[in-house]
């Protein structure tokens, strides 16, 4: 890769839903590796706000973060916001990574069993959490799939956990249905889809509350937002990661085969288990 200072030759990034949490996480880890990084979520530009500084924290790792306010429900916003990168990097994008959710009014975690939940928990959970992925106007830029595999390889990740709700579950298993089946129409593109399955994250909002479990699960070795993002820069930087594409990978598992550890250099443990064990796709 060419030196940060030099904008012409960064690799440019997208990741949606980034002004917190696991998205500003990765969107750093990929700062801190030098890239350009588009960060949307629905809040204001411009202001100090969440998304600027998660942008700023880009820029001061030494990439170069760009903060796009964008509603994810709104297919001619996520049209505009690829134009723009287009447009802004000479039809350079090299990986977007989808981690954009909404979480239903009055979301219940783990107390409320399906039955008592509401229907309209679909219209964020899978109209939001999974639909925003396949928009019509969100899908991969059109010239990733026109070039040979061997002009430069690009990679798709889909923000994976499950846990929660039976909807909750649904959408976060069709991510993992749809990595796999997009790398079947993406053979031989040099594009690689993947779902990520991160563990228990301890977020800001956890350590702002000092708690030190959640829901009964500890957090003494849960991972960080930017432990993911760790393991995402890992991904696009490995010259075989065609060889996984349509895979369902937990973070921690990846962490073990690129040598990555957390940021107070711990590892933290898989959660295979926790999500029923046995295998995933494409694994």
């Amino acid at each position: 890769m060419a030196e940060h200072g030099d904008m012409t030759e960064r690799k440019v990034a997208l990741v949606t839903g980034a002004s917190r949490s696991v998205g500003k996480g990765i969107a750093c880890a990929l700062g801190s590796d030098g890239w350009t990084v588009y960060v949307t979520a629905r809040g204001s530009v411009g202001q100090g706000g969440p998304l600027d500084e998660t942008a700023e924290a880009v820029t001061g790792r030494g990439g170069h973060g760009i903060a796009v306010q964008c509603d994810h429900r709104d297919d001619k916003q996520i049209h505009e916001l690829f134009t723009r990168i287009a447009d802004e990097q000479n039809g350079r994008i090299d990986l977007l990574v989808n981690n954009v959710w909404a979480s239903p009014k009055g979301f219940a975690g783990f107390t409320d069993p399906f039955w008592k939940r509401p229907v309209d928990d679909w219209d964020s959970l899978i109209g939001v959490g999974l639909r925003a992925t396949t928009s019509p106007r969100s899908r991969l830029p059109s010239s990733w799939c026109r070039r040979e595999a061997d002009d430069g390889q690009h990679l798709v990740v889909r923000h994976a956990r499950y846990l929660h709700s039976v909807l909750y579950g649904m959408s976060k298993a069709g991510l993992d249905k749809m990595a796999a089946d997009m790398a079947v129409d993406l053979r031989d593109t040099g594009v690689t889809a993947l779902s990520l399955w991160p563990g228990l994250v301890k977020n800001e909002a956890m350590s702002a509350r000092g708690l030190d479990n959640f829901q009964g699960f500890p957090l003494a070795n849960a991972e960080t937002p930017e432990f993911i993002g760790r393991v995402v820069v890992a991904l696009a930087g490995d010259p075989n990661v065609h060889e996984r594409s349509g895979s369902t990978l937990i973070t921690a598992e990846a962490a073990l085969d690129y040598g990555v550890v957390d940021v107070e250099g711990n590892q933290p443990d898989s959660h295979r288990a926790l999500f029923g064990g046995g295998p995933v796709f494409g694994r």
